[in-house]
């Protein structure tokens, strides 16, 4: 008679229960932007003295050893004198160094960790090989012949959330051409 109760046993240990998850609005939104962005940028002096000239580009987009690069130059910092005060330049570059690349869990920083060579310390975002690879479709015309585009480095000039982090393609609208659709 012990079969009967071993079977109901197995029956038992093997039925699935289905119980639905709510998700907070806050928790939905981390969630996509785990899966298709990068941590946003939220530091005021980095979006001040960065972002000033050019967009502030979120730490996740490179590794550690590229903005400690990028940040050892700033007085010919693409043509640029950039230099800022030495307590400035070390509050920004602790702040890339903490969200840099190769210590994101975001899965587009983790993308773009896989992409380049052991040891690679790219200074433009736009030479990694996953940038390169997820903009390979996209003709010249539209990006470098587009005076509202002119380079990827100009994310923002097409990627409508760049600001927040996604930079997933549902968002993406080329200034002349419109939404993108590959």
């Amino acid at each position: 008679m012990k079969y009967p109760v071993l079977i109901a046993s197995l029956f038992l240990t093997t039925t699935v229960v289905s119980i639905p998850v709510v998700f907070s609005d806050d928790e939905r939104r981390e969630y996509r932007q785990r899966s298709v962005g990068v941590a946003a940028v939220n530091l005021p002096l980095y979006k001040e003295e960065c972002g000033s000239c050019h967009m502030a580009y979120h730490p996740g987009l490179l590794p550690e050893r590229s903005w400690q690069k990028i940040m050892a130059g700033l007085e010919s910092h693409f043509g640029d004198n950039a230099e800022l005060d030495s307590n400035s330049t070390k509050i920004i570059t602790d702040f890339l160094k903490k969200y840099s690349a190769d210590k994101s869990s975001y899965r587009r920083s983790t993308k773009i960790m896989r992409s380049l060579v052991k040891n690679d310390s790219p200074i433009r975002i736009s030479e990694t090989p996953y940038i390169k690879h997820e903009h390979d479709e996209i003709p010249d015309k539209m990006i470098k012949r587009n005076q509202e585009v002119k380079s990827l480095a100009n994310c923002n000039a097409c990627h409508t959330t760049a600001e927040k982090g996604i930079y997933d393609e549902d968002n993406v609208k080329i200034p002349g051409y419109g939404k993108w659709d590959d």
